[in-house]
């Protein structure tokens, strides 16, 4: 079953090679938030041009990926630390801004320091280093005081912003405690997935079983855009939970959620939207794939990812797609995807890569 071929670890290096290459700035320490200067933003009088928390959320996550299928990689500590640049210790609880503090900080995202949080689990699971463990307490933390009671319960998107509750913190805020109950055992953490689980399915899934973006508190209207990442985080966690609990129930919603999301997504042979979006997606199907043998899920993400490869990639070894700009949190998600794809190549049988 094992590939010889290692095309999709060779594409990982490649592009990890042009990251740091175009957008890591050797004499700030920064990373640039896109590669064309005159698309870096101007926001509250100054310009942006590092690159906003989200980006190296994506960042973090897709070397942690690179370091499971290269044990000679070294990546994950570094991004760790460039990240320190954007911590935030304002009450109530430290979190991560949305830019560089000592630069303008900005906003504080929810889903942002979650991402930070699920990594950082991922990393203490792999490791064992009790820094990223204290650093997933910390981030469930913090996007606990997100929660209130409007609508029934959910968490916010952003801080001191009440306008919506949203699949994209909700979904991660599932992951993060349930991957604080697998390392604690306290059944405190698992109660909160489940309250959280329970309200994002009630409100914000779509009767074919994809999620929708948001809910509005004032109205209870729904922002019906349907996102890739949305889904990835309401299949993982049902994974999950059927890990946690043993209840087939779960298995067989992340198995419909794999299934809708295969044709709404994939149908058409390319990335419907943004490689980061789609490489959490992945992470579900990677970890359904654990059990529910079917390589289906994989095998169409492959044809859209072939293409991408093909068709997006430019003569620095980076890439563009739908009128997108070069920017580092698609790059980060292009990451993710291919040191995925080199884990896959290497224990399953893709077919021609090529």
């Amino acid at each position: 079953m094992k590939s010889d071929d290692d095309f999709y670890k060779s594409e990982m290096h490649n592009l990890h090679s042009a990251i740091e290459t175009n957008f890591h700035d050797s004499i700030s320490g920064y990373y640039f938030v896109e590669l064309d200067p005159t698309k870096r933003e101007t926001k509250f009088g100054h310009k942006r041009e590092y690159s906003w928390l989200w980006a190296l959320c994506a960042m973090f996550e897709a070397t942690n990926e690179v370091e499971k299928v290269d044990q000679n990689a070294d990546l994950v500590d570094g991004i760790f630390n460039n990240i320190q640049h954007y911590y935030d210790p304002a009450p109530p609880v430290p979190g991560y801004g949305e830019y560089i503090v000592k630069l303008n900080k900005g906003q504080r995202y929810y889903d942002d320091n979650q991402w930070i949080g699920i990594a950082g689990l991922e990393i203490y699971e792999r490791t064992g280093d009790t820094t990223y463990l204290d650093l997933g307490k910390a981030m469930y933390d913090f996007m606990m005081t997100a929660y209130d009671t409007k609508l029934g319960g959910g968490l916010y998107w952003r801080e001191n912003d009440f306008e919506s509750k949203n699949t994209c913190s909700n979904g991660p805020g599932v992951i993060v405690a349930l991957k604080m109950y697998k390392a604690t055992n306290k059944q405190a953490y698992l109660d909160t997935a489940l309250m959280i689980y329970n309200w994002t399915n009630e409100k914000l899934q779509t009767p074919t079983g994809l999620f929708y973006d948001n809910i509005k508190t004032e109205d209870e209207s729904i922002g019906k855009a349907i996102y890739s990442y949305n889904t990835g985080t309401m299949l993982q966690s049902n994974v999950y939970l059927y890990e946690i609990t043993g209840d087939e129930k779960y298995l067989k919603e992340a198995i419909k959620l794999a299934d809708s999301s295969l044709e709404y997504f994939y149908g058409n042979g390319q990335f419907r939207d943004g490689y980061w979006f789609n490489a959490v997606l992945l992470r579900g199907y990677q970890h359904l794939l654990k059990h529910h043998k079917d390589l289906k899920y994989i095998l169409g993400f492959k044809k859209a990812l072939d293409k991408a490869l093909t068709e997006d990639k430019s003569d620095k070894g980076l890439f563009a797609s739908n009128g997108s700009t070069y920017n580092l949190v698609e790059h980060g998600g292009m990451l993710e995807i291919l040191a995925r794809f080199t884990h896959l190549e290497d224990n399953y049988d893709l077919g021609n890569s090529k």
